[in-house]
């Protein structure tokens, strides 16, 4: 980057906001599991959505290309740059609005994390539909670029499913504010929903309106052990139409043992499948539990908790496996949407592929089976191993007629595999988009597409 562009960043943003330290541009020029490294030549962080435009309309008439950074949770090295790039952060766009409780509505800054909108939303009585295991460092903007899911979304769906407006700042330096007031409006072309999912290609998102629910008056969790991955599949089949499902979590007892063998955390079940369920309602939903469980093939007794600290004991078992598989150095990720028929043929599969290619490695399997949207993780996987086994997965995964991506976005990682799951046309179709609104590419050029 030149000098002379520094100076201009610095004359919007201010002194302070723009780094070219060696040392801080290395530390953010990494993804969040260590595994792959880029380069940077500044790090900007812009205040306002203004100076998000203007920042872009500089870097543009320069000819440098800008890596969009939030939180900085990607597991696809959606934030790690390619080109020498400028690293545009959102972390000073932190504004939480007033809560509407009539509309039940909040409006946010793009760098506001999870967890704040969910305190925002809990002071008032009501509940921000996305969870994250990641929710104290994810921001609202990098969930709703890549369309985040998460633990709850059995119940109340997606990250765009929350999202009711939009401020972007656009590759051409101009920003668009989509909003409205009503719940019904169909005037046009449903602009704001073309940058959910996106993965930061099209624009910057630096504001949210976001929806907000009713919370729960009652809880029950249960945690529930499993021989046979097939018996959970069942039993999770027919518990996420349940009324009251509001989480549907497996985890793979490898992980379970992990955790209490390095963590002390306690496991309910040694059994080599454990499924987390939560109903939540508006009465006591204890019985509703018993009688969806009544059919499944549990092996033992569930253990279930009522109270607020025993359903934090039981969620730890699920949570603490972000802990867990990075306790043997940066882990392999996939994450991957299956049919719910598929996933205990690929979980046989999946480990006889990483036996196969890194035989000292440890394979993890979790994730929202509600959906069929799971994280495999490989541990103690090494980058020749890795060389070899990430096309293989996803070769396999395809064949079990998964996806290239669910909830984590294709980022850099999977950009060489977006032709698995879309067709020649529709990677076309996306790549028009792509120049209608950055003609010269350099708005997270690394993202997406080869």
């Amino acid at each position: 980057m030149s000098s002379s562009l520094a100076e201009r960043l610095r004359a919007i943003v201010g002194e302070a906001y723009v780094v070219t330290d060696a040392d801080v541009l290395d530390g953010r020029s990494v993804d969040y599991t260590g595994r792959y490294r880029g380069k940077a030549s500044a790090l900007v962080r812009p205040g306002s959505a203004d100076e998000v435009a203007a920042v872009l309309r500089e870097c543009r008439e320069s000819g440098v290309c800008v890596t969009v950074q939030g939180g900085r949770t990607s597991l696809v090295a959606g934030t790690v740059p390619e080109h020498d790039d400028v690293l545009l952060s959102t972390e000073r766009l932190t504004q939480v609005g007033d809560v509407d409780l009539v509309e039940r509505r909040v409006r946010v800054g793009a760098g506001v994390t999870a967890a704040a909108v969910q305190r925002a939303a809990a002071a008032a009585g009501l509940l921000f539909g996305v969870d994250l295991a990641a929710r104290d460092s994810a921001t609202v903007g990098g969930m709703a670029s890549t369309n985040a899911g998460g633990l709850r979304t059995v119940r109340y769906g997606n990250m765009g499913e929350q999202v009711l407006g939009l401020d972007i700042a656009l590759p051409d330096g101009s920003v668009v504010h989509r909003h409205s007031q009503v719940r019904a409006d169909n005037t046009g072309y449903d602009l704001a929903s073309l940058f959910i999912g996106a993965e930061g290609t099209l624009g910057v998102i630096t504001g949210l309106d976001l929806r907000l629910h009713p919370a729960p008056a009652h809880r029950v969790t249960a945690v529930c052990g499993f021989r046979e991955l097939d018996a959970l599949v069942t039993a999770g089949r027919a518990l996420r139409d349940t009324e009251s499902i509001a989480a549907l979590e497996l985890v793979d007892g490898r992980a379970a043992t992990l955790a209490a063998e390095h963590l002390d955390i306690p496991v309910p079940t040694g059994e080599a499948w454990l499924l987390l369920i939560e109903l939540a309602g508006e009465t006591d939903l204890t019985e509703r539990l018993a009688e969806a469980l009544e059919d499944a093939e549990l092996a033992g007794e569930p253990a279930v908790g009522v109270d607020g600290t025993a359903q934090q004991r039981l969620w730890q078992v699920r949570e603490c496996t972000a802990e867990v598989v990075g306790l043997f150095g940066p882990p392999l990720k996939f994450d991957v949407s299956l049919p719910l028929s598929a996933i205990p043929s690929f979980a046989a599969d999946s480990t006889a592929l990483v036996a196969e290619h890194a035989p000292d490695a440890i394979p993890v399997l979790f994730g929202h089976i509600g959906e069929g949207n799971l994280h495999l993780n490989v541990l103690r996987c090494g980058a020749e191993q890795e060389a070899h086994l990430y096309a293989a997965m996803m070769n396999l995964i395809a064949a079990h007629g998964g996806n290239v991506s669910s909830e984590h976005g294709v980022g850099s990682r999977k950009r060489a595999y977006l032709s698995m799951a879309r067709t020649e046309e529709d990677i076309a179709a996306m790549r028009t988009i792509k120049a209608a609104f950055d003609p010269t590419g350099y708005l997270n050029p690394a993202v997406l597409f080869d």
